[in-house]
């Protein structure tokens, strides 16, 4: 897939649309290039499973039938791509069930580094094979958080955060959700927040196992544990945290915000 995506990296054919994908947003290029060269790398390979995609929806690959449910995202950062930042990642999640918290082997590629991070449940996170442990990092003014306001309800969301926004020193948002939580599990960054209601759980599934098992917690903004059904149109909010100091840090943050 990387040798498929990398020469569309930026180009004005890579931003052409086709459509939109099963999860709602307009497909590009560069999307469909994605999945086409997944697709016939399973195929391939004579894989049977069922494909959860955010471009093509559900569908079933392979001859025999499968226990084992795939959740990919071929291009995490389309707009990142497109316009050539060099922030963008596949995302593969396989599952037995169409559950989020279902998922026992996951792969997160940063496809222009050619850097993956992946996990298996129970055995830990690995970046390029090495052993990955999320930071203890537990103060928001020591901290580098994540934070995506990428939404028409922008002020909403400012509202609920305006405490983090005034307590925390170094706020960023690089475009691609899938790795800037890889970068939480690898101790890069101690949190990454999407409470928008907007990001679709194709996007979230594999990096979900691997801050996990990188020692990290992800949870819900009122602290409920993280889960939905694997499915294309599925939305999620999460606090994705280096550890659970830090997670709680945020969440009395936001609460605190909503009650001023």
């Amino acid at each position: 897939m990387k040798k498929q995506v990398r020469p569309l990296f930026g180009s004005t054919e890579a931003r052409h649309g086709s459509g939109r994908g099963a999860g709602g947003d307009v497909r590009k290029k560069i999307d469909l290039v994605a999945e086409t060269a997944l697709v016939h790398t399973l195929r391939k390979h004579e894989a049977s499973c069922t494909l959860v995609s955010e471009e093509s929806g559900v569908s079933q690959i392979g001859e025999s039938s499968s226990q084992f449910f795939l959740t990919v995202d071929p291009v995490d950062g389309t707009a990142n791509a497109v316009r050539g930042l060099p922030f963008v990642a596949i995302s593969l999640a396989v599952s037995k069930k169409p559950l989020l918290s279902k998922v026992e082997v996951a792969l997160v590629a940063d496809v222009l580094r050619n850097i993956t991070y992946t996990a298996e449940k129970g055995k830990g996170a690995y970046r390029d094979g090495k052993r990955v442990k999320s930071s203890n990092t537990e103060r928001l003014d020591d901290a580098m958080i994540g934070l995506d306001l990428g939404t028409f309800k922008a002020r909403r969301l400012v509202d609920q955060l305006a405490n983090l926004l005034i307590r925390a020193k170094h706020l960023r948002h690089l475009g691609a959700n899938a790795l800037e939580i890889c970068y939480v599990a690898d101790g890069t960054s101690d949190a990454f927040i999407d409470i928008r209601g907007k990001l679709r759980v194709t996007d979230t599934a594999a990096a979900y196992l691997i801050l996990r098992e990188a020692g990290g917690t992800i949870k819900t903004p009122l602290g409920g544990d993280l889960d939905a059904s694997l499915d294309p149109l599925q939305r999620v909010s999460f606090i994705a945290a280096a550890n659970e100091s830090m997670y709680k840090t945020i969440s009395h943050s936001l609460r605190s915000s909503k009650h001023e």
